[in-house]
């Protein structure tokens, strides 16, 4: 609906999301904020960098107090991310090295590996990985998958949201009606961890398909 809406206006999908926020924190208040963020968080492409300073546009305009946003928003981060992290309970370790064992150019060991890793490092990956757009969502499945306590994932998911929710509602109440000004640079930074992740996979890709054909020749 909402990318119909933005071909048939000739608008963009990102300006005519934040539109359907605003109105949706018309009708149901700052809940409507709590909403599209913990959807944000289980459909990464719904960017939290544009919703937020509606959010913050709502309470310039005195729809609801800035920091009510911010909590309903800091909830609704949190309710999302711990959608992802029981999905990523329910497939559980045994379940993706099985998979990960049928997957060309893949290996149990990956799994191994990267369980090792977080159950070192898993904290500050979620605070530092809901600064960072897309990450702020699939970290939560490692989480849940590694089964870091409860209590650590949501403090440390409460903190990181809290902090980048806080700034981007700001931005939007000290703007205003200008919110829209920031939108060109919030598409760029997406499209900059896009390209990053799409490199790091071009060059997994390419080590590991040099390893098979290393392990042929050898043979």
């Amino acid at each position: 609906m909402i990318l119909a809406s933005a071909a048939a206006t000739g608008t963009s999908w990102l300006a005519a999301l934040v539109d359907w926020v605003v109105s949706l924190m018309g009708i149901i208040g700052p809940a409507g904020v709590g909403i599209a963020i913990a959807l944000e968080n289980i459909f990464p492409p719904i960017p939290s960098e544009a919703v937020l300073p509606a959010a913050g546009l709502a309470a310039h305009e005195g729809q609801f107090d800035v920091w009510v946003a911010i909590a309903f928003a800091t909830a609704g981060s949190v309710v999302g991310a711990l959608a992802l992290y029981w999905i990523g309970a329910l497939v559980g370790i045994e379940r993706l090295r099985w998979l990960f064992a049928r997957i060309p150019l893949l290996k149990a060991d990956d799994i191994d590996r990267t369980v090792a890793w977080f159950e070192r490092r898993g904290g500050l990956a979620v605070f530092f990985g809901r600064f960072i757009p897309i990450f702020r969502s699939l970290i939560s499945i490692p989480a849940g998958v590694v089964r870091m306590p409860l209590w650590r994932f949501l403090l440390y998911t409460a903190i990181g949201s809290l902090i980048w929710n806080t700034v981007f509602v700001l931005i939007g109440w000290y703007l205003g009606s200008a919110w829209h000004v920031i939108l060109p640079y919030m598409d760029i930074a997406q499209n900059v961890v896009i390209v990053v992740v799409a490199l790091a996979v071009a060059v997994f890709l390419f080590v590991r398909i040099r390893a098979v054909l290393r392990e042929r020749r050898a043979r």
